[in-house]
């Protein structure tokens, strides 16, 4: 199924975007399986262009005991970011749907929703009203919808919805959005010793339930944004409770610090898209030999969408600017990509 995107989508505010990203986790989908044979193509949906190739290239470098650019297996790591890298992002986060679909359903436990905002712009599907509400508004959505449950029981709110929740372009399950070149990519350099991370500016426990199913990257390899939790015994059961407080968000100048506390080693290959992941890039390859920066560059309207400069979401600017200088890769879903999302059943 293909949609069709030439122009631009509705900017919304950074803000609007970290609020949402911070408080929000999600579902499972189908296992991703590793390469059986490794002398075939590791990369079957990748097109036969330079980009791919330098990939690879870079792969055999690191993991040949006789080459000067040998790294050790436990020196290997590999991170990537998760919307807009390893799925679609467009026309709005994940995150932010489902938070539309939770206010959605609790309404009817909340009959002052109807006449006060931002809840009413949301039940009247007004996104123009819930944007003019600001910052201070949408996280009193978010807070009102994700704080004070358990992880536990958040996690199962999530996990129903995603098994039900559909695209609204595609009609294909979220987590079947995926990037099936992608896939590959975290499988090829899984079987080359890699240890492969997802560094996003989403919730971490947004993304910790489903990623090892479907990316194969287990929780504890997964680093994001995260609100405040407290311990609680509740009935004589220990319990983690979430709290409307900001603790993390992974963002940005917040990647390489998230890396450091999370993982405590510098990457040797990042991959990114947007200019939020720009100094994850930078931490990962400046001054480093050998090392591999990527940005995967939304620049097919036909099959997925296209937009860099001009987007708020997954703006990309400054990384487009300093690639070239840098020597980052900039992979064109276009050109580079056989195909994009895996093949429905």
């Amino acid at each position: 199924m293909r949609a069709q995107h030439a122009s631009q989508p509705r900017r919304i505010p950074t803000a609007v975007i970290l609020a949402f990203s911070v408080l929000i986790i999600a579902g499972c989908s189908q296992p991703l399986a590793p390469p059986t044979v490794m002398d075939t193509d590791p990369l079957p949906s990748w097109n036969d262009t330079e980009n791919k190739t330098a990939i690879i290239d870079f792969v055999s470098r690191v993991t040949d005991p006789a080459s000067p650019n040998f790294v050790p297996e436990a020196k290997r790591i590999a991170v990537f970011d998760n919307d807009g890298c390893l799925w679609s992002e467009q026309p709005m986060y994940v995150q932010l749907v489902f938070a539309i679909d939770r206010i959605k359903a609790l309404a009817s436990e909340h009959p002052e929703w109807a006449t006060t905002q931002p809840f009413q712009a949301v039940l009247e599907n007004d996104m123009e009203a819930l944007l003019a509400s600001g910052e201070h508004g949408l996280l009193e959505l978010v807070m009102a919808t994700h704080a004070g449950m358990t992880t536990a029981e958040f996690e199962a709110v999530v996990t129903d919805w995603i098994a039900t929740a559909r695209h609204p372009t595609t009609g294909r399950p979220y987590t079947d959005m995926v990037y099936q070149p992608m896939l590959e990519l975290l499988a090829f350099l899984r079987t080359s010793g890699f240890k492969t991370f997802i560094v996003s500016g989403g919730g971490i426990e947004f993304m910790r339930p489903w990623t090892s199913a479907v990316y194969g990257v287990p929780p504890e390899q997964v680093v994001g944004s995260s609100i405040k939790t407290r311990f609680e015994m509740a009935a004589g059961e220990p319990v983690l409770v979430r709290l409307p407080e900001i603790n993390f968000i992974d963002d940005k100048a917040g990647k390489p610090v998230g890396i450091n506390q999370h993982i405590g080693r510098r990457p040797i290959a990042a991959f990114g898209n947007s200019d939020g992941d720009l100094q994850m890039l930078q931490y990962t390859t400046i001054g480093r030999d050998p090392s591999l920066g990527v940005y995967i560059h939304h620049d097919d309207a036909e099959r997925e969408w296209a937009y860099d400069r001009e987007s708020n979401i997954g703006r990309l600017v400054e990384g487009l600017d300093q690639a070239p200088e840098r020597g980052w890769l900039v992979i064109s879903m276009k050109d580079d990509w056989r195909t994009i999302y895996p093949e429905e059943e």
